[in-house]
C-alpha cells in the first residue's frame, strides 16, 4: 500500500468539510481545491475577483511551502469558475504566479462553489 501523508497548515484555511488542505503520495502533492477564505478566519476576501484570486493563490502558496516545494512543481491545475466571464481576469492574475513552465490545466465553469465564492483550484504537484 503505498504511503501517504497529510500535509496541513495554519497559513491556509482549515477545511470546511471531511477532507485535507493536501494528501502527499506516490512522489505527488494533492492539493484540495481552495477558495478566497483568509487563513485563520472563515471570513471571505472577495471584494472583487482580483482579490478573490490572489487570495486562492497564497492559500495554495502556503500549502505548497509546508509541503516543501512552490508553484515550480506544480504539473496541473483545475480552475472552477462561477461563469466563464471571469475566464480573463482570472488567467491574468493566475498565470503571475508561475515562471512560465505552466502546468497542465482545464477551466469549467460551474453551477456554484462554496461559499458562493467565484473562483476555486486545486492543484496536483510533484514533491
Amino acid at each position: 500500500m503505498m504511503e501517504k501523508k497529510i500535509i496541513q497548515t495554519e497559513m491556509a484555511p482549515a477545511p470546511i468539510g471531511p477532507y485535507n488542505q493536501a494528501v502527499a503520495a506516490g512522489g505527488f502533492l494533492f492539493i484540495s481545491g481552495q477558495v478566497c477564505i483568509k487563513p485563520g478566519t472563515s471570513e471571505l476576501n472577495n471584494s472583487d475577483i482580483q482579490a478573490e484570486t490572489h487570495q486562492v493563490m497564497h492559500n495554495l502558496k502556503a500549502i505548497l511551502q509546508e509541503a516543501g516545494t512552490d508553484f515550480n512543481s506544480v504539473v496541473k491545475t483545475t480552475i472552477f469558475l462561477s461563469d466563464m466571464n471571469l475566464f480573463s481576469e482570472v488567467n491574468e492574475i493566475y498565470g503571475k504566479y508561475f515562471d512560465g513552465a505552466f502546468p497542465a490545466r482545464e477551466t469549467v465553469a460551474v453551477k456554484g462553489l462554496p461559499k458562493n465564492v467565484n473562483v476555486e483550484i486545486s492543484m496536483i504537484a510533484t514533491v
